[in-house]
Parts: C-alpha cells; sequence; structure tokens
C-alpha cells in the first residue's frame, strides 16, 4: 500500500507539474499570440510636464528623447510628436504636431509608440477616403479606400498588436505618388469577424484575408498590386506571394520589420515583460502547439525556407529593417535580401524599434520608398 500511494503521489506531482508547465506556456504565448496585448510592449509611461498649442515638456528618458515623429498615447488621448527642441537632465520639450484624440495635459502619464496618428485617413492625413468591405471567409471585413490615379494599388497590412491606423504615416506619400491605397482589417481586428481560436497565428492563417484583399482590389480595377506589410503583415504578404490565386498580379513587397522567425519573435515577447527565463521554451511550445506554426530555426534557414517552403521572391522587394529592432531579429532580414540580391534590397535604419522605421526619420524612409515604387508605376 506504501509503495502504491508513493507511486500515486509521485504521478499526481507529474501531471501537476505537466499542467504547471502548460499554463506557464499559454500564458507566455499569449505576448505573441492574442491580439489584444501581442506584439513589443508599450514604452514605460512619463509625466506631462506642461503643454503650449506647439511644445510638450515630458519627463527625459531614452524613449521620449528619441529623434524623429511619435505618437505619444495616453488613457482617451492620441497626439504626434516631432523633434526634439531642448532637453536637459530631467526633461525633453518636443514638438507638438497635432493632436487626434482627447488633450494632452499637464500632469498626465503618456507613452511615445511607433503609431504616429490616429483616426482615419481624413481626420488624420486630410485625404478623402472609402468606406468599404473586404468580402473574407470568415465574413465582410472593413478596410479604408484612398483613390489614386495610377491602376498599381498599394495594399497596407498592419502588424502584429497594432491596427490599421499604423499605415496612417505613409498614406501622405502614397497619395503624393498618385497610388489607390486599400488599407485592411483582418481576422481578430475590430470590426472585422473573429477567428474561431480568436487567437493570432503570426501570419499562418491571416494570410488569406490579406489574399480576400487582393481579389477585392484586382475586381475593383487594380491591374497590378504592392503589398506593403509591417510586422506580422509582412508575413502575410510573403506568404501571399507563394500562395494566393492573384499572386501574379503582384508587382513589388514592401516588408517593413518583417517578422520571419517566429520562434524569436515569440521569445522577445516572452523576454520583453520580465517573464521567467523558464517560461520561454514553454511559450515557444506553447505558440507552435496553438497555431501549428513550422518554419525556421535560424537567420540562413529565414533566408531559404519561410513557412516551411522556399520564399520564391521573384519580384522586387523592399526590406526596411534595423539592428535595434528586439522584438525581429534583423538578421533573418539581412539573410534574406543577400538570398535574393536581384531581388531584394535592404535598407537598413539604425537606432529604431519594432515597427519605428518610418518615424526614426520619416524623410528619408519616404525617399527610399519612393526610389523603390517608381519603376514599379
Amino acid at each position: 500500500m506504501r509503495f502504491r500511494h508513493a507511486v500515486a503521489v509521485a504521478a499526481t506531482t507529474v501531471v501537476s507539474a505537466g499542467a504547471a508547465a502548460l499554463a506557464a506556456g499559454r500564458y507566455g504565448s499569449r505576448f505573441a499570440l492574442n491580439p489584444g496585448v501581442a506584439g513589443p510592449p508599450p514604452g514605460g509611461a512619463v509625466t506631462v510636464h506642461s503643454v503650449t498649442p506647439h511644445e510638450v515638456v515630458l519627463t527625459r528618458t531614452t524613449e521620449s528623447g528619441r529623434p524623429g515623429v511619435y505618437g505619444l498615447s495616453g488613457p482617451g488621448v492620441h497626439a504626434t510628436v516631432g523633434r526634439v527642441l531642448r532637453s536637459d537632465g530631467r526633461s525633453v520639450t518636443r514638438e507638438l504636431l497635432g493632436t487626434g484624440k482627447g488633450t494632452v495635459d499637464a500632469g498626465a502619464f503618456v507613452r511615445l509608440t511607433p503609431q504616429a496618428y490616429a483616426g482615419d485617413p481624413r481626420s488624420a492625413c486630410g485625404l478623402e477616403f472609402h468606406d468599404v468591405e473586404v468580402e473574407g471567409e470568415l465574413g465582410p471585413m472593413p478596410a479604408w479606400y484612398v483613390p489614386g490615379a495610377r491602376s498599381i494599388w498599394v495594399i497596407a497590412v498592419h502588424g502584429v498588436g497594432a491596427t490599421r491606423e499604423q499605415a496612417l504615416a505613409v498614406l501622405p506619400a502614397l497619395h503624393r505618388f498618385r497610388l489607390p491605397v486599400l488599407v485592411p482589417t483582418y481576422r481578430n481586428d475590430a470590426g472585422a469577424p473573429a477567428s474561431p481560436d480568436r487567437i493570432g497565428h503570426l501570419g499562418a492563417t491571416e494570410w488569406r484575408d490579406l489574399d480576400a484583399a487582393m481579389r477585392h482590389a484586382v475586381a475593383h480595377g487594380a491591374t497590378a498590386l504592392v503589398l506593403y506589410g509591417w510586422s506580422t503583415g509582412a508575413t502575410m504578404a510573403l506568404r501571399a506571394l507563394r500562395r494566393s490565386p492573384s499572386a501574379d498580379k503582384v508587382a513589388g513587397l514592401v516588408l517593413d520589420s518583417p517578422v520571419l522567425d517566429w520562434r524569436a519573435t515569440v521569445t522577445a515577447a516572452v523576454r520583453a515583460r520580465g517573464l521567467p527565463a523558464a517560461v520561454t521554451p514553454l511559450a515557444v511550445r506553447a505558440a507552435q502547439g496553438r497555431t501549428g506554426a513550422q518554419g525556421p530555426r535560424s537567420a540562413e534557414e529565414t533566408a531559404e525556407t519561410e513557412a516551411g517552403g522556399p520564399v520564391g521572391l521573384d519580384v522586387p522587394t523592399l526590406i526596411v529593417h534595423g539592428p535595434d529592432d528586439t522584438f525581429a531579429p534583423w538578421s533573418a532580414s539581412r539573410a534574406l535580401a543577400a538570398r535574393y540580391p536581384g531581388k531584394a534590397s535592404l535598407h537598413t535604419v539604425p537606432g529604431a524599434a519594432h515597427t519605428a522605421m518610418w518615424n526614426a526619420d520619416p524623410a528619408a524612409y519616404e525617399e527610399t520608398l519612393r526610389r523603390f515604387l517608381t519603376p514599379l508605376m
């Protein structure tokens, strides 16, 4: 009886440990998969010291002192800040370029974010647009359509933890190039249908919603397409290039901060939340189990393989990425560009966080974009 009891206790302990490991893995994986919390964690909150119509004074931190154009986000407020005007040991004064939501008040706690603008193309950028619906396999998905004179359309796809507002920063430039732009939502976005499991799949299922947007564009007059994706939106673009029946319409890709190595991205998402190191491999396994993800383990394999098959970059591709992205390894982008020197070019942006390539230097980013798109137009 004692032996049987000992065996039972041991078995219960093993089962309990296994259940705890499973729970820890699922909890860790949520920071890469659950739409509400996925993606890089926001920067630390800073205090607004004072505000004038054209300036805002913030507590000085690494984030608040970054050069470039960023969003300033807090409860009920979103503003856009530009260049640093003054800085001392305690505070930093930045241009206040506009407020898209609420008001920025002294004493408020805010965070800097790569999402520079909030609202829609009209309220944020002064661009006329149409609300349209893209019919996907799970149901209709809201999208913005910004008209342009050309017949080559850009489809701009946001990334993990973001919304379609991510595209607002580049819409004025694309409009200057006279390009029509379709900015779709996809499964699990606000207003779009939820997936059966209500989690993100790092592009593995979401690409089918991009495929639906491609079909919509072609049905409404697009003779060619440029797929423009940030983060997992870039992953979706690569998958669509391989799998979409409309892939023959794709004239080019723009991949901003692409997630090419999902294991590294899940690992980064877990570590950035300060979870114990032991959770990381559990979260990676949980993410794989929950999404059925496969794929490369290294930058070299990433250059050769995406989602279990050849990338096959047979269209001009611009990759915009930088070595300071701690969420999606730059090494994978560098390897991908090296693998396809005749098709892919890498524009390196040092000092920029994940999806903050435009923010770091908008003028340089838009000039790179213009040079890439001009031959396609």
